[in-house]
């Protein structure tokens, strides 16, 4: 059977409270796992994708230092070799050692080995993960088919959509 559906339709959509709740869930699994008497002395969010569930995983866990990485990856759907546009603070990140580096999600895991070679001893942490990305982090919430392209919710808009079959 061909599959004649376009990209967007094989997509998984993350709406604003799934990626809400998946992200406090992944707060919790990293709640007094960090290796200053459990806690965690930073949060680096990886942008653009990394920012709002950093920002949670900083809420529910009490961390006050968040700052960010800038690695480019994608054009539109296309990935690219990751480079570093903007490096965090690397006197307070080190070699990561206490330090949650948060992404929204791992699909081949060459961003993440990038920030890797930055920070070695860093906690890698996604939402979501896929499984060629699988090795490259620490923890995540949900996997992923390796061809399920997501789409979160800062890169949608709300519309009507055709249903899949039928038009009534």
């Amino acid at each position: 059977m061909v599959d004649n559906r376009l990209p967007h339709e094989k997509g998984f959509h993350v709406s604003w409270d799934q990626i809400h709740r998946d992200s406090r869930a992944l707060a919790w699994r990293l709640d007094g796992k960090g290796p200053n008497d459990g806690g965690w002395k930073a949060v680096v969010a990886i942008t653009r994708g990394g920012l709002a569930p950093a920002m949670i995983v900083a809420r529910e866990l009490d961390i006050r230092t968040v700052d960010t990485i800038s690695v480019k990856s994608y054009n539109h759907q296309t990935q690219t070799e990751p480079v570093v546009i903007k490096s965090p603070d690397m006197d307070v990140c080190g070699d990561g050692t206490g330090v949650l580096v948060v992404d929204d999600l791992v699909d081949t895991g060459k961003t993440l080995e990038v920030v890797r070679d930055l920070m070695p001893n860093a906690h890698f942490a996604t939402v979501y993960a896929k499984p060629k990305g699988k090795p490259m982090v620490d923890s995540y919430i949900t996997e992923v088919s390796q061809d399920t392209w997501i789409f979160f919710p800062w890169d949608m808009a709300l519309q009507y959509v055709e249903p899949y079959r039928g038009k009534d």
